[in-house]
């Protein structure tokens, strides 16, 4: 019977998003090369989206830079984000928008279930709603196993927590 576990989730922590959202804000509103350029840049807490505008595509790719510098400063991860195509809008004017990833996947949970099985450590991994459960009989083979998980890129960020052991 397994006694120890640990949960795999992909997580933003919203508030540090707002803070990194509000400190581009001032940014682009002080920087003399942005402050006629109409640039803005809002969070949408309910879509977990964030919407970035600006007068041409070079002045919405320095919006970006600076958002992806303040979300870094914040300890957000970038693999969290996902940039949606650039849109042009009225006036000549561009936006974008960048999705916030809450959750894993089905698709990404079934490719970690799938490697876990596949490195035939001695772990169970079952998905729960948006977060893997990983568990085990001794916490070497779980050590093992977030080693493991670490090194390969699924294209998402994962932190590991809830770690017990009984």
């Amino acid at each position: 019977m397994p006694d120890n576990s640990f949960d795999i989730v992909s997580k933003i922590d919203l508030n540090e998003v707002l803070n990194a959202v509000q400190q581009t804000s001032k940014e682009v509103q002080t920087r003399y090369d942005l402050k006629t350029s109409h640039s803005s840049v809002e969070l949408n807490q309910k879509e977990n989206k964030i919407l970035l505008a600006s007068s041409d595509e070079y002045k919405l790719k320095a919006v970006t830079e600076i958002l992806g510098q303040k979300l870094v400063k914040r300890n957000v991860p970038l693999k969290g984000l996902q940039y949606g195509e650039i849109i042009p809008a009225s006036g000549g004017s561009v936006r974008q928008e960048v999705s916030l990833q809450q959750g894993i996947s089905t698709e990404k949970a079934k490719d970690v279930v799938k490697l876990l099985k596949d490195s035939k450590l001695k772990v169970q991994a079952s998905i729960q709603g948006d977060t893997v459960r990983v568990s085990g009989k001794d916490r070497d083979t779980l050590q093992q196993a977030i080693a493991l998980l670490k090194s390969k890129d699924f294209g998402i960020d994962m932190q590991f927590t809830n770690y017990r052991t009984n």
